[in-house]
């Protein structure tokens, strides 16, 4: 049975904590201007072209007419992921591209056959968990096949724990509450928590080297996998089960980060740990933006990194002050608070720490001597909790403004310690000016976190009204821009929303030519027919 429980226009069914409050609104029109509203249309009113038929012998491989839709709901929820051109596009009620029909095998067995039946009969294959990228990840792009089905993982959600080895197998379809539900019933954690949670899927976090928000503790999640099973056109390949090898190349790491264009992640098996017994978010105030990486580096290369460390420039600190509705008495006397202690423009950090009760106190008392030795004057839990509260509403809250005719993007990448500054200072210039050149106002925001002890992620938002009618061309000038910005300082084309296809152009910059000519001959090998989730890692 497949799931329909994510709104089909946007990240997924609203929250409260996500509205927006006057002080924000007051921000956004002053600072941005009055965008043309772009309201989602009904989803009965999407147009979508008429599907391909189905050659029998798929339907057959997949488990009969029951693991098939060629309903338009079905089509239409699979057609895309939840970037900002996917949903330009849905908004706009026509969705040019949609897989003829979503497939969902109801076991791995079932996988097999029908990915070698696809193959057989030159049908491609777009692999589907959650439908949360955001880089193109899930489009339906056909390449030189007349037809393409989505493939639904929803029916591979089995989960196996292991208590004494501390380790779990899960199915790929395990949404990120439900694997978290399974493994707490036996009083474990994944401790993977990207802001993708509630709707993003272990097979997901697989193919694209998902990163969690608390990721400076438990690892992301390619450091917490521990074995995996790739299921292709060709047949199985699957690693053993054991805490490390050193038998030759890791065709772990091969499949981990894959993105479906070998084959499809039909079984994970992670490292757990004991339910956290206690969970501690605090907030601080660095001086300056360089001197909270200054920070986060000695926690870090001192051995007393936080499980959770997010450290926003001070531009997201103004806008998510704002948009954190601090007004009157209580907004003043935290202003006060801060000019007191000469920390009135600074930038806000938050961290986290996670464990058994005693081990937290000791790691946190450790973390705040270097905390302050850096500078950074303590807030109180508040500012954790709020975070906490709001861990995983961004999404919703993006969702807000482009009803409001505002374009609001992000990209992440990462670099060492020592070329940080060059690698946020140009992407910020990038992004500044290729906004500018629209002619309306325009934000740009960045904070650290998932830090190393040689380097760390900059994750970027960014905000200016959008052209209507052309906004995802105008979006697409300035993922541009940053994109060159961040190959010519040398960082990463991304850190952890993977490569999909928004940056495949970038993927020889990445990994040089000869490393993109050894990935075609990894695909041509495990996927001959090409039928695996044409355009996407690896398409330039």
């Amino acid at each position: 049975m497949l799931r329909r429980d994510a709104a089909y226009d946007r990240w997924g069914e609203a929250h409260a904590a996500s509205a927006l409050g006057p002080d924000a609104e007051r921000m956004l029109g002053e600072e941005l201007g009055s965008g043309e509203p772009l309201p989602p249309v009904p989803l009965e009113a999407v147009r979508v072209a008429a599907p391909q038929p189905i050659p029998a012998e798929v339907v057959a491989a997949a488990g009969g007419e029951d693991a098939i839709s060629t309903d338009d709901e079905d089509r239409i929820r699979h057609a895309a992921g939840k970037g900002y051109p996917d949903l330009i596009r849905m908004r706009s009620g026509e969705v040019s591209e949609a897989p003829d029909a979503v497939l969902a095998p109801p076991d791995a067995d079932h996988v097999v056959a029908a990915l070698a039946a696809c193959a057989a009969a030159g049908v491609a294959v777009v692999p589907f968990g959650g439908g949360t990228s955001v880089v193109g990840g899930v489009e339906p792009l056909r390449g030189r096949f007349g037809r393409l089905v989505s493939l639904d993982l929803t029916a591979l959600r089995e989960a196996i724990v292991d208590p004494v080895s501390m380790v779990a197998r899960l199915g790929p379809g395990l949404r990120g509450p439900e694997a978290e539900a399974a493994l707490n019933s036996a009083g474990f954690t994944l401790g993977h928590f990207p802001q993708s949670y509630r709707y993003a899927t272990i097979g997901g976090y697989a193919a694209t080297r998902s990163a969690g928000q608390a990721s400076s503790g438990y690892g992301r999640f390619d450091a917490i996998t521990t074995s995996l099973e790739l299921t292709g056109p060709e047949g199985r390949l699957r690693t053993l089960e054991t805490p490390h090898t050193a038998a030759g190349p890791s065709l772990r790491e091969l499949i981990l980060g894959s993105e479906g264009i070998l084959g499809v992640i039909t079984d994970v098996g992670v490292r757990i740990r004991p339910v956290p017994e206690r969970r501690r978010y605090e907030g601080w105030f660095a001086p300056s933006f360089a001197e909270g990486i200054a920070i986060a580096r000695s926690l870090a290369q001192e051995d007393a990194l936080p499980d959770v460390v997010r450290l926003s420039d001070r531009e997201e600190t103004r806008v998510s002050l704002a948009m954190s509705g601090l007004a009157g008495i209580r907004r003043r006397g935290f202003d006060s608070y801060l000019r007191l202690r000469g920390r009135s423009d600074g930038c806000m950090l938050i961290a986290g720490w996670e464990g058994e009760r005693e081990a937290v106190e000791r790691r946190r008392q450790l973390s705040r001597r270097l905390l302050r030795r850096g500078g950074a004057v303590p807030l109180g839990g508040s500012p954790g909790h709020a975070w906490e509260h709001g861990r995983y509403e961004g999404p919703h809250l993006r969702d807000l403004l482009i009803d409001r005719g505002i374009l609001v993007e992000t990209l992440e990448t990462s670099h060492l310690y020592g070329r940080l500054d060059e690698l946020y200072a140009a992407v910020s210039r990038a992004l500044r000016t290729a906004m500018a050149a629209g002619g309306a106002g325009a934000i740009v925001m960045c904070h650290l976190s998932h830090v190393y002890r040689d380097g760390a992620s900059l994750y970027f938002t960014f905000l200016t009204r959008a052209r209507a009618g052309g906004e995802i061309e105008q979006w697409r000038a300035i993922k541009a821009a940053a994109c060159e910005a961040i190959v010519a300082s040398g960082g990463t084309i991304t850190h952890h929303h993977a490569v999909g296809r928004d940056h495949a152009p970038y993927m020889r910059s990445e990994v040089g030519e000869l490393g993109l000519d050894a990935l075609i001959a990894v695909k041509e090998r495990l996927d001959p027919a090409g039928i695996m989730n044409p355009g996407k890692l690896i398409a330039a």
